[in-house]
């Protein structure tokens, strides 16, 4: 009975446990129910808020979203400007061609995509790694160029697999020719293949474009010459397939050019250089304007336009000659005795000599105190002499006496003021200032050789000891003395235009300063530069036979090494490398100018028999239109190595040959058939 009653008690607790409370989970479910409510409020509320921020707030960016998605904008890279000799013959022209671009964005895995484009078209490891630098500092919806001037048959080949490299697009574009090759290779310089450094320098803009001016006009006009990128925009479907245009920005054109230089003077000057090496300056003193300016050895432009190869670039960098050293703006030479109508000039200004003061040269000159004697240019001596005489003899002792009564610090003032020390400013980049001798700067750079001493003083008065001077500075110099003393810019761009029908608009220049207010001092240095050449003692007497105007001049010698003792060192008997200089300065016709000129021979030994008959070729080519003959055995060499050039240089003077002086043409052709732009 007990476990029976036990057993009851323990059912009956049982159930009074499980009795349902209905009013307490009416009640729960009332609260429960309330808060899923809530969080369901809550949740549409959330969603309703972020479809209003999707909808209404972020529309703009979001429909900008889906446009850049349906509508792209492929670049248009305008055409490169073209550039013009005086006469309107095309110096730097534009060709078809194509190229191979890559959106990296868009293409997916790129060094599957390239590995799988080799297959199809060659591509080089230069090509690899300067896509590969390029895109680095590209944003990679922007194409990048992964290879220049695709071939026909390669073009073809891609053509067919075109569909299985998105992002990859063959580009039709106008690339870079240079028709008269090497013959303006450091005055038209070259264009080169964008790289990173441009980017970084120029901006993300330049990535569109794929080349960029490297030196000479193309790098100093860059920006005129490349004109403005435009942008056509297409419309796509979801995959990536051109639907169509929906319009386009045009590309500007890059600007025209119109060189003072013209192509049958520089051919001259070419030739008449035959196999020698140097460099050769002409300028009209009337205006500034560059006639002709050739550096010799050259190199042939067109190798550097779509990336030269290695085998050419160590064939140029191996050669001692130096072919890619423009020697008129970044090289310099000790100018030798063409300073010395400048220096007389200096000493009539400064008013330590007048134009009859006489100095007795006896062959050798000595400082009071000093044992060394400093020979004159004749063993003998020239006996009394003045100013005019000291220009067209060339007379050592007459500028050994001078330079001691200026004195150094006149000297360098003076000789500063006829342009030395500085750059002319002329329209290339890099052009260096060259040196003019001071005791400053010895004591900088020459420290070792001790303080400056009187003889410094007196080397300096002959060109020699520290002197570097460019042929441009010399070319100016001359010309200056030429205009009555008015120095003007030296400058090869005369005129541009921003397009082919648009009229030439001519370059302003700054205006010309003055070197002299003396015109009777100036007419004594024109009295002995005409004696250089015409007069019975004159050191360039050769140049003057049969010829048909009046020439002024001064030829030059810069010893490369000195005599020894009191012996002097014929050039002749030297290594090419160790022969002297030979330099020549002039102008023509004396009595009314148009052209001056500064010629200089490496290892040419003296200037009266080297540098001289250069520049009478030079000035007959301007003056009376007549070419030089080439040397067969130069023109040979040529066409070997660049056969292209020589046969568009060959023809480039028929105008000139029939009878047309150069130096009597109107600044522009009228009619010039236009390339392409």
């Amino acid at each position: 009975m007990a476990c029976a009653w036990a057993a009851s008690t323990r059912a009956d607790v049982v159930r009074r446990h499980y009795v349902r409370n209905s009013a307490q989970e009416a009640e729960q479910f009332r609260s429960r129910a309330a808060l899923g409510f809530l969080a369901v409020v809550m949740a549409l509320g959330g969603l309703a808020a972020w479809y209003f921020k999707l909808q209404v707030l972020d529309h703009t960016d979001y429909a900008k979203r889906s446009q850049d998605n349906r509508v792209k904008q492929r670049p248009e890279v305008p055409a490169r400007g073209l550039i013009y000799d005086r006469k309107g013959r095309v110096l730097a022209d534009n060709v078809p061609a194509y190229r191979l671009d890559v959106v990296p964005a868009e293409a997916g895995d790129i060094d599957a995509l390239v590995a799988s484009l080799s297959k199809i078209i060659a591509l080089a490891p230069e090509d690899i790694a300067r896509f590969n630098d390029t895109r680095r500092v590209t944003r990679s919806f922007l194409p990048v160029t992964l290879r220049l001037r695709i071939d026909d048959e390669e073009a073809a080949r891609f053509a067919v697999d075109r569909w299985r490299y998105p992002g990859v697009e063959l580009v039709p574009y106008l690339t870079r020719r240079y028709p008269y090759g090497d013959l303006f290779g450091h005055v038209i310089g070259y264009v080169g293949r964008v790289d990173k450094q441009d980017i970084e320098t120029l901006g993300e803009g330049t990535a569109a474009f794929s080349h960029t001016g490297k030196s000479g006009i193309e790098r100093f006009y860059d920006d005129s010459l490349r004109g403005a990128i435009g942008y056509e925009q297409i419309e796509t479907n979801v995959e990536g397939r051109v639907i169509g245009s929906l319009g386009r920005i045009p590309a500007k054109p890059g600007a025209d050019l119109r060189l003072s230089i013209d192509a049958d003077v520089q051919r001259a000057a070419s030739i008449a250089f035959g196999e020698l090496t140097g460099s050769a300056v002409a300028i009209d003193p009337r205006t500034g304007e560059v006639l002709a300016m050739v550096s010799l050895p050259t190199y042939d432009p067109n190798l550097f336009v779509n990336g030269i190869s290695h085998t050419d670039y160590r064939r140029f960098m191996d050669d001692p000659a130096r072919p890619l050293f423009n020697r008129n703006v970044l090289g310099g030479v000790a100018p030798g005795s063409t300073l010395k109508p400048l220096i007389t000039l200096a000493g009539l200004d400064s008013g330590l000599r007048t134009p009859d003061d006489k100095v007795l040269s006896t062959g050798e000159f000595r400082i009071p105190g000093q044992k060394r004697g400093y020979r004159d240019s004749h063993g003998g001596g020239h006996g009394w002499t003045d100013a005019r005489k000291a220009i067209g003899d060339s007379v050592n002792t007459y500028y050994y006496r001078l330079s001691l009564d200026m004195g150094i610090r006149k000297f360098d003032e003076y000789l500063s003021l006829y342009g030395f020390g500085a750059p002319t400013g002329i329209d290339l980049a890099g052009e260096t200032g060259g040196i003019l001798p001071s005791p400053e700067w010895k004591e900088k750079n020459a420290k070792k050789q001790g303080p400056w001493y009187p003889g410094d003083t007196i080397i300096s008065s002959i060109g020699q000891g520290f002197w570097k001077a460019t042929p441009l500075q010399l070319a100016q110099s001359t010309a200056a003395l030429a205009a009555d003393g008015l120095m003007r810019r030296p400058h090869l761009v005369s005129a541009r235009r921003t397009d082919f029908d648009k009229p030439w608009v001519m370059v302003e220049q700054p205006p010309p300063r003055s070197i002299s207010r003396s015109p009777a001092h100036l007419r004594v240095i024109r009295e002995g530069m005409i004696r250089t050449v015409h007069g019975p003692g004159g050191t360039a007497r050769v140049i003057s036979v049969g010829a048909p105007y009046l020439i002024a001049g001064k030829t030059g010698t810069a010893q490369v090494v000195s005599r020894r003792g009191n012996v002097s060192v014929n050039p002749r008997n030297l290594p090419m490398h160790l022969r002297h200089r030979a330099l020549f300065i002039g102008y023509a016709p004396a009595e009314d100018p148009t052209i001056a000129i500064a010629v200089v021979v490496e290892g040419g030994g003296y200037g009266a028999s080297t540098a001289a008959p250069i520049a009478r070729k030079i000035l007959d080519a301007w003056l009376l239109g007549k070419m030089p003959e080439p040397d067969p055995k130069v023109l040979e060499a040529r066409l070997a190595a660049n056969p292209f050039a020589n046969v568009v240089s060959s023809s480039a003077s028929t105008d000139t040959a029939a009878g047309t002086p150069a130096g009597n043409t109107t600044p522009a052709a009228p009619g010039v058939q236009e390339p392409r732009r």
